[in-house]
């Protein structure tokens, strides 16, 4: 993050001075993006320092979920970035398009997107790797970033190309328009996160690596439910033992469940268990459905 944050700083100087140089809307556009950038990734600085702390005796759950709100942060940047991009290059198209030195300040900025692929890459797999969203996100943030600047090239050698100054802001037009879609889609992460959406394909690995473990422990499940923090997954599951197991041994059998699920899975995770009678915990739970009581 302190490396995302430097180049996201040494970018913003770059695409700025090339904006000064050329007055170019598209320019314009890619710098307006860094400015949110820097923002962004201060925040996620923060939320990535705040998600790594313990849980307190007022935080017991810990803080991992500041990840949603960081990733939903940097999302509704984006959004006002792209908002601001798209009126003030209609606001340079009505008044008029004057353009100088577009040839260097195109230069600056494919060097800017240049850097920003590598460091955006970079971030991405990383954030994979450990599974966290808040260096996930950024990283899609950096490579938008990178793409955004390939695009003004692009829109630049045009202009230079054909000598038509309109591409200039129909390429911050464009521009707009992709980072407007990249920062809701992280907006939309960050609100199905926090409304503990469960993903299909993540129950599918988990029931699986269940069958598996279950099947050589030779005990039944079921009631599976799990969510994300953004950082590790936290899953319930109840446990079936035949009524003569000992509460010793069900119990080791759970802790070794509990154990190497995570391991299984190849993620941080937490395994919560719930104990219950093989013969008669289907009545059980039907007469807690009837009386209202939880399960």
């Amino acid at each position: 993050m302190r490396l995302s944050l430097i180049f996201g700083l040494v970018m913003l100087i770059g695409k700025t001075t090339a904006y000064f140089m050329t007055h170019s809307a598209a320019i314009f556009s890619d710098a307006a993006e860094s400015v949110i950038h820097v923002i962004a990734v201060g925040f996620a600085s923060f939320s990535l320092r705040l998600s790594t702390k313990p849980a307190s005796s007022q935080f017991l759950y810990g803080y991992e979920r500041i990840t949603f709100f960081s990733a939903g942060f940097e999302g509704a940047m984006i959004v006002v970035a792209a908002i601001a991009i798209f009126f003030e290059s209609i606001r340079r198209w009505i008044a008029g398009l004057q353009l100088e030195h577009v040839g260097t300040g195109a230069l600056l900025v494919l060097m800017a997107g240049i850097l920003n692929a590598g460091l955006g890459y970079y971030l991405l797999r990383t954030g994979r790797r450990i599974n966290s969203l808040i260096l996930e996100a950024n990283g899609k943030h950096v490579l938008t970033d990178s793409w955004t600047s390939f695009g003004v090239v692009g829109g630049l050698g045009l202009v230079l190309l054909t000598h038509w100054k309109p591409f200039d802001p129909l390429v911050a037009i464009a521009v707009a328009a992709n980072i407007l879609w990249s920062g809701g889609h992280l907006v939309w992460r960050s609100a199905v996160g926090l409304l503990d959406y469960s993903d299909p394909k993540d129950g599918r690995k988990i029931r699986d690596k269940l069958d598996a473990i279950c099947s050589e422990l030779a005990i039944q499940y079921h009631g599976v439910r799990f969510r994300t923090t953004g950082y590790r997954q936290i899953i319930e599951v109840h446990l079936l033992f035949p009524r003569l197991t000992s509460v010793s041994e069900a119990h080791r059998l759970a802790t070794i469940l509990e154990e190497r699920l995570p391991v299984e899975l190849g993620m941080p995770a937490e395994v919560t268990t719930h104990l219950e009678s093989l013969e008669d915990h289907a009545d059980v739970h039907r007469e807690q459905h009837y009386t209202g009581k939880p399960e």
